[in-house]
């Protein structure tokens, strides 16, 4: 697939299906180009000479196009697609809908869509979507009923309706666009092939984007680091809840992943989540206006002592810090403003302020090597003009590195004084904590830019042993392993206790008298989840007792579901718990992004508490290590309370090799190794065990 600068820079465009039926979604993408786009328009219908007032062409063959836009019914949208690869059209965007979305027949359609692309290569946007558009050639490729206003951001869409309002939302607040993409149904070009574009395009200063789903999690992970070393990526990701995913999904014919993939997977791509319509373009619109600040702390100044606080709160909130002037700041301010007002931050003018009080406050805060940024905040008096004051944020703003935002707070007077600002680069709210929000879409974009991206953790392992033991599942009536798959974890470098799985009385007793002390013994069965429950775990077992607990155990077992599958019963080395934390380390995969790891607290904590964290394998040592760092028990990890620390090194290399399995073996669905317990560092040696681990194996997937 080749650039897609033509997509977006044609210089004829083809509509195919032109008409100029009223109401027609054909005649109004023609109508959309021939008002304002400055290349050639070609309609293509065989029906007509003409569509309005320009010469109609009868096949797109006869178009000499750089892009086609195809609205004709979905039973010939196959053949204009293949007509299109056959006259050399590389770029098409197909509006009419009835595909994926649809059912299966059109699911079938779709299908053949995606190999006709392939076969011609081409860069096909759509099915089912709105068009796109790019400003600065007025390129209106859509059947939306404005164009976008020129600007820096590029923005897409998984949504054509959420084009259109928010093109009429920002065409109103005079935010600018540099292309729109609708992206429909994703059959060929996805999320992914636009960040990608759009990285390399010098006129787009932020992405933005509304996203139901990603079609290629590990590849959208990868191209978004790239691009957001440069380029700042802000997306909303609906379908946070179980509902709204399933909303999304009988929307889009996409399969929505869970929600804490997405929160993993963005995070790790160097995205900017954005919660609402609001927070996404607050979010874009002061990342394209104003410099990254150096630090975290921020300076407020204020004629308004209630709405300071507010802001106070609000930097709390945000994880940032209010910044600690220095003793030359405080001087000048004592200095310059009155004995009421208030010279430490939050910096009190006091309400009696005029515009000249305000500029010298913020122009002795920002001066400080201390503020990262700075906020103006300010409510109407009489004593105040906010045209004049708007006019000296600006002049302030203009002589400094750090970003500032301003919060003018009121209604109509404010309008006005409010689009100067925002026409200077500056953002204006009324409320706050939205200022201080973007000013944390700073920092946060900051510390993106200065990520390291390391390689994921490898290791040797012994994959054919592996594959051995994950073959298991095809000779038994599910696909679920248990404990009798330690050995898979032993493949893979993962430290277990010593022990072994029995089917008799006597061959425990043998076990048993080689491990030193008292013994676990646990019953084996892919039925039992949850042994404990039942009874059939037994800790602390000596030699002499081995055996009538093996009997007992069997027992409890059948009397609890007489029609299990019982394997035995593990006989394993005790691991002391008392000196150790419990912690679990699992995965899920996911249908977008793959396998999604977690760790957190362990043992019977884990579905009480809920102490978890995730992360999209495969993982760095960098990120298996923040994944320790971010659960709220990681004080445990590191000794709490007179407690020894544990070896968390072992714990991060666990992490990685579990990481290592669950990408080289897509057929494993999900694994728990709960409790992994974390034992104290005091030998050098790997102070870690997986005591307990179960699976779920696609038998299908080893195969392929």
């Amino acid at each position: 697939m080749g650039t897609l600068n033509e997509l977006f820079d044609p210089d004829r465009v083809a509509v195919v299906g032109a008409t100029s039926r009223e109401g027609a979604v054909g005649r109004a993408v023609t109508s959309n180009l021939l008002d304002d786009f400055d290349g050639d328009t070609v309609p293509v219908n065989p029906n007509y000479d003409e569509v309005l007032g320009t010469p109609c062409v009868d096949a797109v063959a006869d178009a000499d196009a750089d892009v086609a836009v195809i609205v004709v019914p979905p039973s010939i949208v196959l053949d204009a697609i293949e007509a299109c690869g056959e006259a050399g059209v590389r770029n098409v965007v197909v509006i009419t809908a009835g595909f994926g979305e649809t059912g299966e027949d059109g699911a079938a359609r779709e299908q053949r869509l995606a190999e006709i692309a392939d076969e011609y290569d081409l860069n096909l946007v759509g099915p089912n979507s709105l068009g796109i558009m790019s400003t600065p050639s007025g390129m209106n490729a859509t059947f939306g009923p404005e164009n976008a206003l020129p600007g820096g951001l590029s923005f897409m869409s998984q949504s054509g309706a959420f084009v259109t309002a928010v093109l009429d939302w920002a065409n109103d607040n005079g935010i600018g666009f540099k292309d729109v993409v609708s992206l429909g149904n994703k059959a060929v070009l996805d999320e992914t092939d636009f960040v990608d574009h759009w990285g390399d395009d010098e006129e787009t200063d932020v992405i933005i984007g509304y996203l139901e789903g990603i079609e290629d999690g590990r590849e959208f992970i990868e191209t978004a680091r790239e691009t957001t070393r440069d380029t700042p990526i802000v997306a909303v990701k609906s379908g946070r809840t179980s509902a709204g995913a399933q909303a999304a999904s009988s929307h889009t014919g996409t399969l929505a992943g869970s929600d804490k993939a997405y929160e993993a997977g963005l995070d790790q791509a160097g995205v900017i989540r954005a919660e609402s319509v609001d927070e996404l373009f607050d979010s874009a619109g002061i990342l394209g206006s104003q410099p990254l600040p150096d630090t975290d702390s921020v300076a407020i100044v204020t004629n308004a002592g209630g709405p300071g606080v507010m802001a106070t709160d609000a930097v709390g909130d945000a994880d940032l810090d209010m910044a600690s002037f220095t003793g030359e700041t405080t001087d000048r301010l004592s200095e310059s403003m009155p004995d009421e007002a208030n010279i430490h931050n939050p910096v009190d003018v006091i309400g009696d302020a005029d515009v000249e009080r305000f500029r010298e406050a913020l122009e002795i805060t920002v001066a400080d090597d201390n503020v990262g940024a700075a906020l103006v905040l300010a409510a109407p008096t009489a004593t105040i003009d906010f045209d004049e004051l708007a006019e000296a944020i600006t002049g302030v703003s203009d002589e400094m590195d750090a970003p500032v935002a301003a919060c003018l707070m009121g209604g109509d007077r404010t309008r006005k004084p409010k689009q100067r600002l925002q026409s200077k680069g500056i953002p204006c709210y009324f409320d706050p904590a939205r200022a201080i929000d973007s000013l944390a879409t700073l920092a946060e974009y900051r510390d993106i830019k200065a990520r390291e991206y390391a390689d994921p953790m490898s290791f040797d392992v012994d994959r054919e042993r592996a594959r051995e033991i994950l073959g298991t599942v095809r000779e038994r009536d599910d696909n679920r392993l248990g404990v009798e798959a330690m050995e898979l974890l032993d493949a893979y470098g993962i430290p277990t206790p010593a022990g072994e799985i029995v089917d008799s009385p006597e061959r425990a007793r043998e076990v048993a008298a080689g491990i030193d002390g008292g013994v676990v013994m646990k019953i084996v069965s892919p039925d039992i989840l949850h042994k404990s429950d039942i009874g059939g775990v037994a800790v602390g077992v000596e030699d002499g007792e081995v055996a009538d607990t093996y009997e007992d155990l069997i027992t409890r077992a059948r009397n609890y579901q007489p029609d299990a599958t019982v394997l035995g019963v593990q006989v394993q080395e005790m691991v002391d718990l008392d000196d150790g934390v419990e912690t679990i380390v699992g995965m899920n995969r996911d249908p977008q992004f793959g396998p999604l790891l977690m760790f957190g607290l362990g043992g019977i904590f884990v579905e009480v508490m809920e102490d978890t964290t995730f992360r999209v394998a495969p993982v760095s040592e960098p990120e298996a290590r923040e994944m320790t760092e971010e659960i709220q028990s990681a004080p445990l990890l590191r000794g709490a309370r007179g407690r020894d620390p544990v070896d968390v090194d072992a714990v991060i290399e666990t992490i990685g090799r579990l990481s290592q399995l669950v990408t080289d073996f897509p057929a494993i669905l999900e694994l728990d190794i709960n409790p992994l317990v974390a034992l104290p560092d005091d030998d050098g040696g790997t102070n870690a065990a997986a005591v307990d681990v179960r699976l779920t194996v696609d038998p299908e997937e080893l195969d392929s």
